[in-house]
């Protein structure tokens, strides 16, 4: 038996204690997300980590895609999904979200870096007091979204925002690598090889190999 497979019976209780509920599965279902989402939200907040105001702010491809923008947007955007959206608007007003008109997505004149680390941390309360406070079940309205679809549940907002979180910490992953190199969710990340810049490069020179074989090329 796998380590997390947990027995059951047909019986109510399992020894002493009592076959979870819908109700508890669904609040496990809800911490489970939730816990997913947070630690979202630090990769893309640590990648800011090390970085003077100038990096953190300036643009690295055609697009614009920037770090403190893609900490904007995602704070902006998370504080209308688990704010008006269940009936709990925030407390306080941001002029980009009002205006849509993507100045979410970048520094504005006489923004600073400390606003929009300031802003992810409101965001990131006001949306966890909604999580906490409203079953999964909870029904709400995403008015910008086509009739057909803009009546919600807590469960496809949580979702929806941890697949929106993951999408920009993984476009933070390879603004950060093209500023400075730096890679990995944190120092000694288990998940990327241990390779020396000269094993990178070797490594890269491969697949590049590769791609130029496969498409025919000298």
């Amino acid at each position: 038996m796998d380590a997390d497979e947990t027995p059951r019976d047909d019986a109510t209780t399992t020894g002493n204690q009592p076959l979870p509920t819908a109700a508890d599965e669904q609040e496990r279902m809800k911490q489970t997300l939730h816990t997913y989402l947070a630690r979202r939200r630090e990769d893309l907040l640590r990648k800011l980590d090390g970085l003077d105001d100038y990096d953190a702010a300036r643009p690295l491809v055609p697009t614009g895609t920037n770090l403190l923008g893609l900490v904007k947007h995602v704070a902006s955007v998370q504080l209308e999904y688990f704010g008006s959206v269940f009936g709990r608007p925030a407390d306080r007003t941001f002029p980009w979200i009002e205006a849509q008109d993507e100045t979410d997505m970048f520094l504005e004149a006489g923004q600073t870096r400390a606003e929009i680390e300031e802003l992810h941390a409101y965001s990131a309360r006001w949306a966890d007091a909604t999580i906490d406070a409203l079953p999964l079940d909870a029904r709400g309205e995403v008015p910008w979204w086509p009739p057909e679809r803009r009546y919600v549940t807590l469960h496809q907002i949580l979702v929806h925002m941890l697949a929106e979180t993951a999408r920009h910490a993984g476009h933070a992953d390879i603004v950060r690598e093209l500023i400075d190199g730096a890679v990995g969710d944190r120092p000694g990340d288990p998940n990327l090889p241990g390779r020396s810049a000269q094993e990178w490069a070797a490594f890269r020179a491969r697949i590049e190999a590769n791609a130029r074989a496969a498409a025919g090329r000298p």
